[in-house]
């Protein structure tokens, strides 16, 4: 297992990401600025009613706000992970730390169904997926992912500095799910966002966590509300 998950989360390999001071400066306003946004952007989408066609573009727009101040912010890297004594792009590893992460929710799933609140909280969440036609609501779901990648393990990241970037990242990624006033999708929120802050911090780059997280997210999508009733 360590073999398969160092390279990926716990193995940092070098680069050399400096910015100017005014650069670095820069990028910390328009983080602080799009966060604001996006956050309030994520509460309305997720409290329309199930079913209501303007889910789509309102998920749609936090996408693109997500993904428009991550490119404002400044440069961002795909990433490497060490390979046999080399390097190489993050690919198989994070696919399979995607699935087993899925695997630790869908295990997690079997009890929380079982709690009364917590099955609440969740359905809240998948009522959307359950209404709404399923490749519709995947192609938002992964898009969501990647453009929430590009910006909280991108340009966040990278804002945040070299002191604590995966607590600091995390934390601020569960906190932008709290104006959804749902605590199930606030601790999702907290636990992928530590290990796609391992992924970040280890590769240098928003590659490994991108793919993590479409893998998480499309295992989510189809296992739980078949779990969860």
């Amino acid at each position: 297992m360590r073999a398969i998950l160092a390279p990926s989360l716990i193995d940092r390999v070098d680069r050399d990401h400096q910015q100017p001071d005014h650069e670095f400066l820069r990028r910390r306003w328009v983080v602080a600025v799009v966060l604001t946004v996006g956050a309030v952007l994520l509460g309305i989408s997720l409290s329309i009613r199930p079913g209501d066609p303007a889910f789509y573009p309102l998920t749609l727009a936090v996408a693109l706000t997500w993904v428009i101040g991550a490119l404002l912010s400044g440069p961002l890297h795909l990433g490497w992970m060490q390979f046999r004594g080399g390097l190489r792009r993050p690919i198989i590893t994070p696919l399979i730390t995607g699935l087993v992460t899925g695997g630790v929710f869908v295990v997690g799933s079997l009890v929380v169904r079982e709690i009364g609140p917590l099955r609440d909280s969740v359905n809240d969440v998948l009522a959307h997926a359950r209404y709404g036609e399923t490749w519709a609501i995947l192609a938002v779901a992964l898009l969501n992912g990647v453009a929430e990648e590009l910006f909280f393990r991108g340009a966040l990241f990278a804002a945040i500095g070299r002191r604590h970037a995966v607590l600091i990242s995390t934390v601020v990624y569960a906190a932008a799910t709290i104006v959804t006033l749902n605590a199930m999708l606030v601790f999702a929120a907290a636990l992928l966002g530590l290990v796609l802050g391992l992924q970040r911090r280890t590769t240098g780059g928003v590659l490994a966590p991108i793919l993590t997280h479409v893998t998480w997210s499309t295992i989510m999508l189809f296992a739980l509300p078949a779990l969860i009733r």
